[in-house]
């Protein structure tokens, strides 16, 4: 058995669809055809993971609440955290943790870490 899809409900579908399809490459599938408009997005990766985004008025996840992308390595954990630092994203240096690590909060309202 391995996890097929999750659905996160965000306060913004295209900048939260534009923020995983700029840092972790995720694609989108053509939903233009759907009713729900902007309101709706699929994004798919190589694995066949699909995260589906639905528009909420309100989000509210629990504080420890995330999602992750492993990366094959350090140097790619560090690059990712600079493109977000230059993009204007608040986000702390990478520690050691569990890995090499940091957390970003996502346009949407939700939280993203990103480790190798």
């Amino acid at each position: 058995m391995k996890l097929n899809h999750i659905n996160l409900t965000v306060t913004d579908v295209p900048a939260a669809q534009q923020f995983l399809e700029t840092y972790f490459g995720l694609r989108p599938m053509d939903t233009s055809g759907d009713a729900r408009g902007s309101s709706f997005a699929v994004l798919f990766d190589d694995n066949g993971m699909v995260i589906t985004l639905m528009k909420g008025a309100e989000v509210q996840y629990p504080k420890t609440f995330h999602i992750g992308f492993i990366q094959e390595s350090e140097e790619k954990v560090n690059e990712i955290n600079q493109r977000m630092k230059d993009d204007g994203f608040d986000v702390k240096p990478p520690q050691r943790s569990h890995g090499w690590t940091f957390y970003v909060k996502a346009p949407g309202g939700f939280t993203v870490e990103v480790l190798a």
